[in-house]
């Protein structure tokens, strides 16, 4: 079955089936696995023919590639990370990506992928011939992370059918997504752990090797034209990572383009790879077939001693790997470099290339209608935030680690200044205006400092929402829209109960509505003012520091502590955009504006602190406009500031 009639023929999405890791079972040798998947891997790797692409398949090629980034040590100096590194991935083949720690390999696959945000890249980059947009890598292939980015509280099940609904078409019926969902966890190997939750340090949930399959399922629930893998096995035994790897090289049956960085594989690991690319210090040190070529490459150079000499390496992984390791250390990268420069293997390469890259592509019209897509992600954004609510709010919702911090200290301090200004509101003397003055202050600035309880949830989320948005699941709009609806729909009903338990108790005056709409709003503020300085800041530790020092700073300009009147000219600016001043004023008019008692200097309460001509309904209109201000300043954040500097 080809690739592109996947979404025209209904039996294509039936690709995955063909290919199914075997259950991990405790007892299992790494031989035992090789035993069991040897069927499955036979005739796996195809012949190598003239044309690279085949029906379906989409070749990743690229040439003279070059990036540069700025030393952060020396600002003057720009660090070459990756020199004229040309090669090409053959579709239906999975290719390695190998070096020593600090070779440039992940450096290389960012490049290829379209994941990197800093530096300079020169060069060429072509998939089926064909210069790749951004939206096109984002919509059309899949990386897997090095590092594990998932819902914690989400079963294995749910994060795949929630990756699907928001990837694949709106149009799609959800009995197709979902069928492709089964076929994704039957393919990995993952029904024994399909409704266990992903877990997290803290609440053990899924094994890593499992968190790995999961990865990998996410980029093929909507069948990617090219799979990038960071380090699959990396924090893995050897027998997860055989696992792992089993999985990955059985996807090529699909025709899709592989391609993976690793480390130090296991003998099984390195046997599975069709073709290799050894860079060190960001050259190319051997590029070509996977097998006795290369041992037979690299025994050419002067003082190598031939694999299996005295019998000190058992398997060539290991003497590759030990081989270029020493290499680098030993300072012959350059060495290495320039032999494979002036090989008859780089030209062999070169004119393979050249030929590809001269002649053209034999492209789809449905490839072509991929690679010229302009929209980054596959739905509007209505879905997007449909999708989010279905699969993450009701499960946050009951989430008592999720709800505690939106409830807990919010009802705490409601209750405390209920117990502590019990009827103030019945006590007309003069001297207890002051009390009443202070409690709505109090009131009023509470739900600045209770916002931090919400800065985790975007700081924490971060390295899921540039994945996420990396894979074009969603644009920062729609984010920045589920999110606020998620919690101003605890807020909506938590403030009218904290409210109820304040105002009634206290024997307040006024309208209990605009109270409640008041508290409503600077709280809703509060929350969007979180996420608008989360998201600006490049950690927790800023964001901590960063929100009370501002709330702090407002609490000078709302008038009771310095009257409105009595404020310097110059600082007047400051009172116009400080969204406690309109909160406070609104509580303080609905509160007196039916008393004319006359407190101090013969005026009214109202008078006193400069409020007798302002209007409670126009103020929290005011105060309504920095909701929109700040979730504007949030999503430019998420849209354009990028702490992810790789």
């Amino acid at each position: 079955m080809s690739v592109q009639q996947r979404t025209a023929d209904p039996k294509s999405d039936m690709r995955f089936a063909s290919f199914r890791v075997p259950d991990h079972q405790p007892d299992d040798s790494v031989e035992d696995l090789e035993a069991q998947t040897s069927e499955d891997m036979e005739g796996d790797i195809s012949e190598e023919s003239g044309d690279l692409n085949v029906e379906g398949g989409m070749t990743v090629a690229f040439k003279d590639l070059s990036y540069e980034v700025w030393n952060s040590a020396n600002k003057k100096q720009r660090l070459k990370l990756l020199t004229e590194v040309s090669g090409f991935m053959p579709p239906g083949h999975l290719s390695a990506l190998m070096g020593p720690s600090g070779s440039s390999k992940t450096t290389l696959l960012d490049v290829l992928a379209g994941r990197k945000t800093v530096g300079t890249i020169a060069g060429k980059i072509l998939f089926a011939g064909q210069h790749a947009t951004r939206t096109f890598l984002r919509r059309y292939t899949g990386y897997v992370e090095q590092f594990d980015t998932l819902l914690d509280n989400l079963t294995v099940y749910e994060m795949l059918a929630y990756t699907s609904e928001l990837k694949n078409p709106m149009a799609e019926p959800f009995e197709k997504k979902r069928a492709k969902v089964e076929m994704v966890i039957n393919q990995l190997g993952l029904n024994g752990c399909r409704g266990v939750r992903i877990g997290n340090p803290l609440a053990r949930g899924i094994s890593g090797g499992q968190c790995k399959r999961v990865n990998i399922g996410i980029a093929l629930v909507t069948n990617p034209r090219v799979l990038f893998l960071d380090e699959p096995t990396s924090g893995l035994d050897s027998y997860t990572s055989n696992e792992v790897m089993t999985v990955v090289k059985g996807l090529t049956k699909t025709g899709i383009t592989i391609c993976a960085t690793i480390h130090n594989p296991t003998p099984y690991c390195f046997n599975l790879f069709d073709r290799l690319m050894i860079l060190l210090h960001g050259r190319v040190v051997y590029s070509g077939e996977n097998g006795p070529g290369a041992v037979r490459y690299f025994e050419q150079f002067p003082g190598v001693k031939p694999f299996g000499h005295r019998g000190s390496f058992h398997n060539k992984a290991e003497w590759i790997v030990d081989l270029t390791t020493r290499a680098d250390r030993e300072g012959k990268h350059a060495e290495y470099a320039n032999r494979y420069d002036a090989s008859d293997l780089k030209a062999a390469n070169l004119k393979e290339l050249d030929l590809q890259l001269d002649r053209g592509y034999r492209v789809t019209d449905e490839q072509m209608k991929e690679l010229s897509v302009r929209r980054e992600t596959t739905n509007p954004w209505y879905w997007g935030v449909r999708t989010l609510i279905k699969w993450r709010a009701t499960k946050d919702f009951r989430d008592v680690t999720f709800l505690g911090p939106r409830i807990v200290d919010k009802l705490v301090l409601a209750l405390i200044i209920m117990t502590l200004y019990w009827r103030v509101g019945e006590n007309h003397k003069l001297s207890n205006y002051n009390n009443l003055a202070a409690v709505l202050f109090l009131w009023t600035i509470l739900p600045g400092y209770a916002a931090a309880a919400f800065i985790p949830t975007i700081v924490l989320e971060r390295p899921l929402f540039v994945r996420e948005r990396n894979d074009g699941l969603y644009r920062p709009i729609t984010y920045v829209i589920f999110k606020m609806m998620e919690e101003i729909s605890i807020t909506l009903v938590n403030s009218l109960v904290f409210s109820a338990i304040v105002f009634f108790p206290l024997k307040l005056t006024g309208d209990f509505i605009i109270f409640w709409l008041i508290f409503l709003t600077t709280t809703s503020i509060g929350i969007v003012l979180a996420y608008a300085i989360a998201s600006v800041s490049p950690n927790m530790d800023v964001a901590n520091a960063a929100l009370p020092a501002y709330v702090t700073s407002l609490l000078f300009f709302v008038g009771l502590l310095l009257r409105i009147q009595d404020q310097p000219a110059y600082w007047k600016w400051y009172g116009y955009i400080d969204f406690l001043k309109y909160a406070w004023s609104a509580q303080m008019i609905n509160q007196f504006e039916t008393s004319h008692t006359r407190v101090l200097e013969g005026l009214t309460v109202l008078e006193f602190y400069g409020l007798e001509k302002q209007n409670k309904w126009a103020q929290l209109g005011y105060e309504s406009l920095f909701f929109i201000g700040f979730t504007i300043l949030a999503w430019a954040a998420l849209a354009f500031v990028s702490h992810q500097k790789r």
